[in-house]
């Protein structure tokens, strides 16, 4: 315990360890907001662009509408007739830059060094204000688009994932699915998302590095006067979670092993201290080798690795464990997951391993923020789903603040209503999945 408390309170000794920056939120006259974040002497420059255009905004034979689109908006535009000559001025210096695509958002990202960072800026700009979504690019980008689908058709886990979602009734697609929708989607399409979509009112972003006044002043000036037309900020979808009358069973006999997913729902979002709870039993359950779900399942020779997490959308929140285990072991490894969360039930959590799970938590989050790339994403997820801005420098005192019961009321909750239960793909038949689902049924049926 001595260790425990030692390591806190050189933390909070010690802050000047942690990479010190000032964060202020911008609201534009063109209706985007964003966060302008100071990080004194840093010698880089990040940018994340934000824009609801997500999947579930088009027609579901159109999914594939949003990610070709993303493909080719760093592109051809107004300046540079060809995506390699744009690409090629954005990286001459040794810049970064990326875009990505999910359900519900699609963000571009940059990251120069400081001294070209008012020229790398403008450039993305350029590319976001004034694509030429030409027909040659559609024609290259489809190509690249059909690779890499079906590259991550080859992840297990992300193919249970998307099947468990769609099992939920959350929106979401397999990517050997989106292979076939694909072919539904024309250059029109993409031209009708984009200028649908791509509006200052539903721009966000998140500008971090050394922003002096002066360099303040020029980036709202030039996010002012990005030439984009004013629409509107579409809200998330009303996803209803809906509970699975079967298990989630995916067979591949070419696989050997069997990837799981074992969910739980609750309808409705989780307030700040719920979040920090279940930031808490991860801790405990499953993210050091000495935790009591992975730590004892190593012991025993069950599993290489165990990862659990939580998430919210708009209506709901999620608590979910994951792994790849051998069919042999299936059943041991759920004993122990069963054991552990029916500990947590009960209450009976050893102090000492609350504060160990604290002091972990506090060393994982001074390492988050040691490079302004890893500041500036610590904002970005919370702030483009609801606008929330974090505060950073509490949270090592929200993680000290959670207390046993909190985390007992937290963790009964996530299984209070009745909504979860098993994804598994692999070496796996109907009968042993309906076995360990019925496994875990007794989760969501514990007697308190």
């Amino acid at each position: 315990m001595g260790c425990v408390q030692c390591c806190t309170a050189h933390y909070f000794a010690n802050k000047e360890l942690f990479m010190k920056h000032t964060v202020e939120e911008i609201t534009l006259k063109n209706g985007a907001k964003g966060l302008c974040i100071h990080v004194p002497d840093a010698t880089v420059m990040n940018l994340y662009m934000n824009f609801r255009a997500g999947e579930y905004l088009v027609e579901h034979h159109k999914w594939e509408t949003p990610h070709l689109m993303e493909h080719m908006l760093l592109g051809a535009n107004d300046e540079y007739p060809r995506a390699r000559d744009f690409q090629a001025e954005v990286e001459k210096n040794g810049a970064y830059s990326n875009a990505s695509t999910d359900v519900y958002d699609i963000v571009y990202e940059t990251e120069c060094a400081d001294f070209e960072w008012k020229r790398v800026m403008g450039l993305i700009l350029t590319a976001i204000e004034r694509p030429l979504f030409l027909q040659e690019e559609f024609e290259a980008e489809y190509g690249n688009v059909k690779e890499e689908l079906a590259a991550r058709a080859n992840s297990h886990y992300r193919q249970l994932g998307a099947e468990s979602r769609k099992a939920y009734g959350l929106v979401s697609e397999t990517d050997k699915e989106r292979l076939v929708l694909m072919d539904n989607v024309t250059l029109d399409d993409i031209r009708e998302h984009y200028h649908r979509t791509h509006t200052t009112e539903n721009m966000r972003f998140v500008v971090a590095g050394n922003i002096t006044p002066t360099r303040k002043t020029a980036i709202i000036d030039m996010l002012e006067n990005i030439r984009l037309p004013r629409g509107e900020r579409f809200m998330m979808p009303d996803e209803i979670v809906k509970p699975l009358k079967t298990p989630v069973c995916l067979p591949n006999k070419t696989v050997d092993t069997l990837y799981f997913y074992i969910d739980a729902f609750i309808e409705r979002r989780l307030l700040e201290k719920e979040l920090d709870s279940l930031s808490i039993v991860n801790a405990l359950l499953t993210e050091t080798l000495y935790s009591k779900i992975l730590g004892t399942a190593r012991e025993k020779g069950l599993v290489y690795g165990m990862n659990s997490g939580f998430q919210q959308i708009k209506l709901s929140s999620n608590f979910w464990f994951g792994s790849q285990v051998s069919p042999t072991n299936a059943a041991a490894l759920f004993d122990i997951i069963i054991e552990q969360l029916g500990n947590i039930f009960k209450g009976e959590i050893a102090e000492v391993d609350i504060a160990a799970a604290q002091a972990y938590s506090i060393g994982r989050y001074q390492r988050s923020a040691q490079t302004v790339a890893s500041i500036a994403s610590g904002y970005t997820g919370r702030y483009f789903f609801d606008d929330h801005i974090d505060d950073y420098y509490a949270i090592p005192e929200r993680i000290m603040a959670v207390t046993k019961q909190q985390i007992i009321d937290t963790t009964r909750a996530m299984f209070s209503d009745n909504i979860g239960g098993l994804g598994i793909y692999g070496n796996v038949n109907e009968k042993l999945a309906d076995e360990l689902n019925k496994q875990i049924a007794v989760l969501w049926q514990q007697d308190w």
